[in-house]
């Protein structure tokens, strides 16, 4: 699409779904009265110009009710993502940057050929991975630095205070994760606060365990970072850093990569940096490599996807992998 197409019917808006099938279609829940959707408007339609496979649409949201009941939109912007019908993704507020590294990320993403089925990942395998990415693992809206609910606010403060190290991950940035870790953890509200995988509670526990003097005992003592990559690091005899998993390649490198490691019938582990910024940015530095992916063996760093295609071409990639070199 060329344009921002506007939708003013639950038909409508259907059909536009059934019409885009696996590209990305990103729908705009807006209203005339609020400038900051405007801004948004403005946005969509510079996207539109570079993401010419993708659909962009907007929908007046008291307008069209019976989508932004089903949709659960309750303020103005919000901006969904959809592939093949489904909604993969949600970003609410107007945050410009965020949804145009959104619509790159899923963009790229691609969906696979007519006919192809691809397997979805069990998102309680994901949900377990990023529970326990960290020893201690807060579930928030936005980040440490910028807090995006007063909840969220606190919780980072009393983790502060009481010097816990902790890593975090936004659960505006994933719909997935937001509407799946409440069942998971049968924990209906965020922030959410996890130790050693197991879950401590929200705000109010937390408050509790600080007024204690509990707080330091329940979290657990934490790694440095350079003890935390080794660890991750030798997770897996072959462990691949990269954006994204094995079943949904976030960037265009990762996937080249995948498919050369799939083609060497050596089994291997993979860690999405997308998920946990402290790995994404010191694995930089402890490996003196600035890019992803980077690909390990027992520890050790093989390269990224040059350096693979190379061994592959070569025809030493399997016995690299194995650890036989």
């Amino acid at each position: 699409m060329a344009k921002l197409e506007q939708v003013t019917s639950q038909l409508q808006f259907e059909e536009l779904l059934k019409k885009a099938g696996r590209c990305l279609t990103v729908v705009h829940f807006q209203a005339p009265w609020a400038p900051q959707c405007a801004m948004m408007n403005d946005v969509m339609s510079e996207l539109s110009k570079e993401h010419t496979t993708s659909f962009f649409v907007t929908l007046e949201a008291e307008e069209v009710p019976e989508v932004s009941e089903k949709y659960e939109i309750s303020s103005v912007p919000t901006i969904l993502f959809f592939k093949g019908g489904e909604k993969v993704d949600r970003l609410d507020g107007a945050h410009a940057p965020e949804l145009s590294k959104k619509v790159q990320r899923l963009a790229v993403s691609g969906g696979p050929a007519a006919g192809e089925i691809t397997p979805r990942r069990d998102l309680n395998e994901r949900l377990k991975e990023l529970i326990t990415a960290a020893p201690c693992m807060l579930f928030m809206k936005g980040s440490p630095q910028e807090p995006r609910c007063g909840f969220s606010r606190q919780i980072v403060g009393l983790l502060k205070e009481h010097s816990i190290q902790f890593s975090s991950f936004d659960i505006l940035s994933d719909d997935e994760v937001r509407q799946g870790l409440k069942t998971y953890s049968n924990w209906p509200t965020y922030p959410q606060l996890y130790a050693n995988g197991e879950l401590v509670g929200g705000v109010d526990i937390v408050k509790e365990l600080a007024e204690s003097g509990e707080l330091e005992n329940t979290c657990p003592k934490s790694l440095s970072l350079e003890e935390r990559l080794k660890a991750v690091i030798n997770r897996g005899p072959v462990m691949l850093f990269m954006k994204g998993n094995k079943q949904e390649a976030r960037c265009g490198f990762s996937r080249q990569i995948l498919e050369l490691l799939n083609g060497s019938g050596v089994e291997y582990d993979t860690f999405d940096i997308l998920s946990d910024e402290e790995v994404r940015q010191g694995l930089k530095t402890y490996s003196n490599w600035p890019t992803y992916p980077q690909l390990y063996v027992k520890g050790e760093l093989v390269g990224g996807v040059d350096i693979v295609r190379e061994l592959a071409e070569s025809g030493e990639l399997e016995t690299v992998l194995r650890g036989d070199s």
